[in-house]
């Protein structure tokens, strides 16, 4: 009946129709991507593919980790723990060893050579240590032991993260090394308590925050101590600052100026404040103030306290406040704190203006003008009602150097500036930089191509310098270009 309305096929072709049931877009509206546009585009980044182990060699890791689950309890109930804190290594591993032979002859199972070795280690670690995590804590080029659940640790080489294939058998077994690890320092996390700051016994620092808190599983984070200190020699070979850095930084902290290093997380703020300490004299008393005790200071008189946070009742807890109002009666020369965050900060900028020069902290900030922003948010939130412009004439009469430290998008570590605090013009701070990382690059590889260069301002503090016997070169502050 309708036939004669209907179109015929080739009265409109397939692409017609479509174009036809869009909506029009008027000329004006239309953009076209230019060529060169689409080749400057990045390509997003993909997943890379995980090829999934044999399923041999995966069916050989289950059996050992069930094998070594069922010998774990039998060496609990076979050792006698007490008796273990006076027994050597050695007289541990050959008790262990004939244990696990023992079992394995009563239970038919025969493994070979590797397999045995890898047990008793695993097993000595489980007793002793501090199970799947003890190799990860050995190996040197690791900085950061950062667990996800039982079966995803990631580590740190090199400022980079990468995927370990280090794995707990389950939650469980992943609850017992955390307990172990909190009770040794006597410390409990629980549902009731479940997050907990500790440090190991070697000084590395321990965060875990356990279910229900942590919905996937417990999440556990380890910076590593490093036992090997580093230097002012070996941070300039390692190209984390210059030559000439180091003689202005050894003029400034000799001569007793003020400094503040700041920096984000991980950006090396603790180790540049341990390679600054190295230029303090012997003879000076130094009282240190931390968290968590990381300092390594190589001075004789050097006096260490270490905050502490409050029991389960919610009582006991030590302040870095309540350390820094004592260290003031102890008659130190100098006083470091290890981290300034919160309401301590009025009591390190009050011994910086009155006879403690030389005073050294860290605070978390992206640069030498964040860092006196936040040293302001935080005399306000320490609660003291205090004007503008008392608060920062207190800072500017307090802080003379502030040294900013990053962490590049390399992984690399650099002192990207030198700061000085000159004093107040009004209402407002007045600093002048003195060196600084200049970027000017990217590598294929993604490595940052800079160079540091000084800017060519004097230092405020030459005529205190010349004082003091360290009569520096112009030469020093003159731009320079090393790359890096």
């Amino acid at each position: 009946m309708f036939s004669r309305y209907k179109k015929s096929p080739s009265a409109a072709p397939e692409a017609v129709i479509q174009r036809a049931a869009e909506p029009a877009v008027p000329q004006s509206q239309q953009t076209t991507i230019a060529p060169e546009a689409k080749v400057m585009r990045k390509p997003l980044p993909t997943k890379p593919a995980v090829s999934a182990p044999m399923d041999k060699e995966r069916k050989r890791k289950e059996r050992l980790s069930e094998i070594k689950l069922e010998l774990h309890k039998v060496l609990l109930e076979n050792l006698n723990l007490s008796a273990l804190e006076h027994a050597s290594e050695q007289e541990l591993r050959q008790e262990i060893n004939a244990i696990v032979s023992e079992n394995l002859e009563d239970r038919g199972l025969i493994l070979n050579r590797d397999d045995r070795q890898t047990l008793n280690k695993d097993l000595y670690d489980e007793v002793k240590g501090l199970g799947p995590l003890e190799p990860l804590l050995k190996d040197e080029t690791i900085s950061d032991i950062l667990v996800n659940g039982p079966h995803q640790i990631f580590v740190e080489q090199n400022g980079k993260l990468s995927v370990s294939d280090v794995t707990f058998k389950d939650e469980k077994h992943l609850l017992r090394i955390i307990d172990k690890i909190v009770s040794a320092v006597g410390r409990r996390v629980d549902e009731s308590n479940p997050y907990v700051d500790a440090r190991l016994a070697d000084g590395s620092r321990f965060n875990a925050m356990v279910p229900p808190i942590a919905v996937d599983g417990s999440l556990v984070s380890i910076r590593k101590f490093k036992k090997d200190k580093l230097g002012i020699d070996d941070l300039v070979k390692f190209g984390a600052f210059t030559e000439e850095m180091a003689v202005y930084l050894q003029a400034a902290v000799a001569c007793r100026l003020n400094v503040i290093v700041s920096g984000g997380t991980g950006s090396g703020k603790t180790t540049t404040l341990n390679a600054l300490s190295s230029f303090i004299d012997d003879s000076e008393r130094i009282l240190t103030i931390e968290d968590t005790a990381e300092l390594q200071l190589q001075q004789t008189h050097v006096g260490r306290m270490e905050s502490r946070p409050p029991n389960v009742e919610g009582k006991g807890a030590v302040t870095p406040r309540d350390c820094l109002k004592n260290a003031l009666r102890m008659r130190p020369d100098r006083i470091i704190v290890g981290e300034t965050r919160g309401e301590e900060v009025i009591d390190m900028l009050q011994a910086m203006n009155t006879g403690h020069d030389g005073s050294m902290t860290t605070i978390h900030a992206n640069s030498a003008r964040d860092g006196v922003s936040r040293l302001e948010n935080m005399i306000a939130m320490a609660g003291i009602e205090m004007p503008l412009k008392a608060m920062r004439s207190q800072i500017s009469s307090a802080v003379n150097v502030i040294v900013q430290a990053s962490r590049l998008q390399d992984g690399s570590r650099r002192m990207t500036s030198i700061t000085e605090v000159t004093g107040m013009e009004g209402e407002v701070i007045s600093m002048q930089e003195l060196f600084r990382y200049q970027r000017t690059g990217l590598t294929p590889e993604n490595k940052i191509i800079g160079h540091f260069t000084a800017t060519g301002v004097r230092s405020h503090y030459s005529e205190r310098f010349r004082m003091w016997g360290y009569d520096l070169p112009a030469s020093i502050y003159e731009p320079m270009g090393t790359e890096y």
